[in-house]
């Protein structure tokens, strides 16, 4: 855990609040202008949104009378205003947190990444980390691939999960289960050449080589150079089989890629995509209603 002081500036934290929200248009998090707006920036309505809180929290804090915020929700907060990290890291020391987790400082998705995503709100997309952590979903991908961000500790590695957990593997088809376990072996030896014998990656080796009889036996055969292919092939539980175009993009300065998914137009995967789409953003628009309104 993260260590909490008595450094809690409730005046400063809202003054940059206030600026933050003020300086973000709505276009840069993908909603529409509107004719009724008056004041500059993004209502705080809209930024509570963003942050996955209620609008009356977020609110208080502005005000300087809010309670102390827990880490989980500063990091919440320095995703919705689109914060760099230099402003991150501000805000973590106004709201009384000496440093940040490590966990919860890798998990800030690039701003550039976020624009993108905000304009992406209606395809199948998610921000991945440098060892395969799922940092950020649109609500198609999660009805693609279900929730990824949810999970902690060593599980949050994609790599990990697919070594340890079975389950991961059951929306890919089997025929590239083999492939798929090669490219995930080499790619993290290629993370652990980059980054030394003491980096995260380093240590995420070190616990599959000794929990997973699979990736020792794949590690051994020290392969680099591997690729994920343009094509991915998917078994969804209520739609089936897919086969669709993944689109890759990287953020080089904080290891961050950004994945794509689309279907060739006319294909049977295009209809199921669409289909996926539906039904992710429907539960999506539940989920939003449910934290506006939660059960008294």
């Amino acid at each position: 855990m993260g260590t909490m002081d008595q450094t809690f500036d409730r005046s400063s934290l809202g003054a940059f609040l206030r600026t933050r929200r003020s300086a973000l248009q709505p276009e840069d998090v993908g909603l529409p202008r509107g004719r009724r707006r008056r004041a500059p920036g993004l209502r705080r309505e809209e930024v509570a949104e963003l942050c996955t809180m209620s609008a009356d929290y977020f609110a208080r804090l502005e005000r300087g009378d809010g309670p102390q915020p827990s880490e989980q929700m500063v990091a919440a907060i320095a995703r919705g205003l689109r914060l760099t990290p230099d402003e991150r890291d501000h805000l973590f020391l106004l709201a009384g947190h000496r440093t940040a987790r490590r966990d919860l400082r890798l998990g800030h998705v690039s701003p550039g990444l976020l624009r993108v995503m905000d304009g992406l709100t209606g395809a199948t997309a998610q921000v991945m980390g440098p060892l395969g952590e799922t940092l950020l979903q649109t609500p198609s991908t999660v009805a693609l691939l279900g929730e990824q961000t949810q999970y902690t500790g060593d599980a949050r590695s994609a790599t990990y999960r697919w070594f340890t957990d079975s389950s991961a593997r059951e929306r890919y088809h089997p025929d590239e289960h083999e492939d798929n376990g090669r490219i995930n072996a080499a790619l993290l030896r290629a993370a652990v050449t980059r980054d030394g014998p003491r980096s995260p990656a380093a240590d995420l080796a070190d616990i599959l080589l000794r929990t997973s009889d699979e990736f020792a036996r794949l590690w051994e055969r020290h392969e680099v150079g591997l690729r994920w292919s343009d094509t991915k092939r998917f078994v969804h539980p209520q739609v089936g089989g897919l086969e669709l175009y993944c689109q890759l993009l990287l953020e080089p300065d904080q290891g961050q890629s950004l994945l794509v998914f689309t279907a060739t137009p006319g294909t049977e995967s295009h209809e199921k995509l669409a289909l996926l789409t539906v039904l992710g953003t429907d539960r999506f628009a539940a989920a939003a209603e449910a934290r506006r309104n939660p059960p008294v």
